[in-house]
């Protein structure tokens, strides 16, 4: 019966109800102690929705994997909304530096198919254009052909990620 079990919960706050529970509850694992695990690994995250991998066995052992949230959720946490923009090319919600933009991509660098940290950020930059988030006070979309052109090098180039 050992198998696994993907769910997304909110990072440090995970309980034994839905959709952990109906999950788990068919297997011989401790419930209490996987709820436990994972938001101790996931506390970072602070309610940000974080995907979870239980893989288990039949005696009741367990080994949890913890994912990078989305970039959507990153962006939203960082700059502190909730939905993004009905009309995102029109009315933006929010606002992110240069540096809020990098550190979302180095979170997300590994999980994303960029090679590199520059075009991680323009995959962020992608995010934020369909939430309705502007960069800077710019339209996303600028800030991604500002990056194109090199102005941001220093920042994403890859001398600034070693």
């Amino acid at each position: 019966m050992a198998g696994t079990i993907e769910v997304l919960v909110p990072g440090g706050e995970a309980n034994p109800g839905p959709p952990l529970g109906p999950e788990l509850g068919p297997t011989p694992v401790d419930v209490q102690a996987v709820v436990q695990e994972i938001n101790d690994q996931t506390e970072a995250f602070d309610g940000t929705e974080v995907p979870v991998t239980v893989d288990y066995d039949d005696e009741g052992a367990f080994d949890i994997e913890v994912g990078v949230p989305p970039t959507a959720e990153l962006v939203k946490d960082e700059a502190g909304f909730e939905t993004g923009s009905g009309e995102p090319q029109e009315n933006f919600v929010a606002d992110l530096s240069v540096d809020q933009v990098r550190q979302i991509a180095e979170q997300k660098h590994p999980d994303l198919l960029a090679y590199d940290l520059k075009n991680a950020a323009k995959e962020v930059v992608g995010t934020c254009t369909s939430l309705g988030v502007t960069i800077e006070g710019n339209d996303p979309r600028d800030f991604k052909d500002r990056i194109d052109e090199g102005e941001y090098d220093d920042l994403f180039g890859e001398e600034a990620a070693a």
